[in-house]
């Protein structure tokens, strides 16, 4: 949950992030199966929920939804400190802060 993954499909042709949201057993299947939310990081944002074996959802399967192929891998960030930057509020003293993002409501 929370890992950043890249979804690939042939038909529609497609390649879109996505934040994996919950990851719950599927109950009703005698196989390990997983009911995966997955926010997708497209314009309009969208969720949807897919029922998925482990290998598919991390990237050891390619499976298809419809007949179509699909495909699902995590993306793994390098890691690398926040740039410094003047503080703007104190011109003038060189002093330096991280830069943040803020959340606008």
């Amino acid at each position: 949950m929370g890992d950043i993954v890249i979804i690939a499909a042939k038909n529609p042709q497609m390649l879109v992030y996505a934040r994996v949201g919950a990851i719950v057993r599927d109950e009703s299947r005698k196989e390990e199966w997983w009911q995966v939310t997955l926010h997708l990081l497209s314009i309009p944002l969208q969720t949807v929920e897919w029922t998925l074996r482990t290998a598919q959802f991390t990237g050891q399967e390619i499976f298809t939804m419809g007949g179509e192929g699909r495909f699902i891998k995590a993306v793994r960030f390098a890691e690398s400190p926040l740039p410094m930057q003047p503080d703007l509020e104190k011109p003038g003293q060189g002093k330096t802060r991280k830069t943040a993002l803020r959340v606008i409501k």
